[in-house]
């Protein structure tokens, strides 16, 4: 418990939250303890502590977000495979207590019981010092997330994002064509401009013409040389 503290520069009041944070039911189990003492109430308050805190701090971050956006967005940074791929970083499988089961099955690697355990730690970090304490572990952590993952959400639906772009500076109407098409009918390939103010901003190709469009908006972003 103390190398982890090390890792995540916080040294606990109560020490017995973060073993609790770290103990698997099927431990308990083996174990005889009590079901109260395994991470799972401790998971269950990290859940609620994390998705606050992250709703909180993409309010605040992206006020041009709307609600729809920030539901979608904030999904995407506390689904499990995110949250594994977190506790990956602070080698939490290396910490948990698992029983023999788990543990002969390669527990220690796997996502749902990394994901659990990294919500355990926020509530024992939140009993153990409060919501500003747990607030600076989860943006610590989370914040290459966050980031990578609001690049990926951008570029998701680029067609959108390059007319909201545009529309902070003009009101000319966006066009796409398809300019070109080859390969048999089997294995089309599209070509897909898109035009804004009588100048071409990009091109793109795809085996449909929706997935042409999304790349010629997509090659526009970058011509356009904007920070995404």
């Amino acid at each position: 418990m103390e190398k982890f503290e090390k890792l995540i520069n916080y040294n606990f009041k109560n020490p017995k939250l973060l073993k609790q944070a770290f103990t698997h039911s099927s431990f308990a189990h083996e174990h005889k303890m009590s079901s109260l003492e395994n991470n799972e109430r401790l998971e269950f308050l990290g859940d609620a502590v994390l998705e606050l805190i992250i709703s909180e701090y993409l309010y605040q971050n992206f006020p041009d977000m709307p609600e729809g956006e920030l539901t979608k967005f904030r999904a995407s940074i506390v689904c499990e495979s995110s949250l594994a791929k977190n506790a990956m970083k602070l080698d939490m499988g290396k910490f948990v207590l698992l029983g023999k089961g788990e543990e002969n099955t390669g527990g220690r690697t796997r996502e749902s019981i990394l994901a659990d355990a990294f919500e355990a730690v926020i509530g024992a970090i939140f009993l153990d010092g409060g919501h500003s304490v747990a607030k600076k572990f989860i943006i610590d952590i989370l914040y290459e997330s966050i980031e990578q993952g609001h690049d990926t959400f951008k570029l998701s639906d680029c067609k959108t994002y390059l007319q909201e772009l545009l529309q902070k500076s003009s009101k000319e109407v966006i066009r796409y064509y398809i300019v070109d098409e080859y390969g048999p009918d089997h294995n089309k390939v599209f070509v897909a401009e898109v035009n804004h103010s009588n100048s071409i901003l990009g091109k793109g190709m795809g085996k449909s013409k929706k997935e042409a469009e999304q790349n010629a908006a997509y090659n526009a972003i970058k011509n356009l040389e904007i920070d995404i």
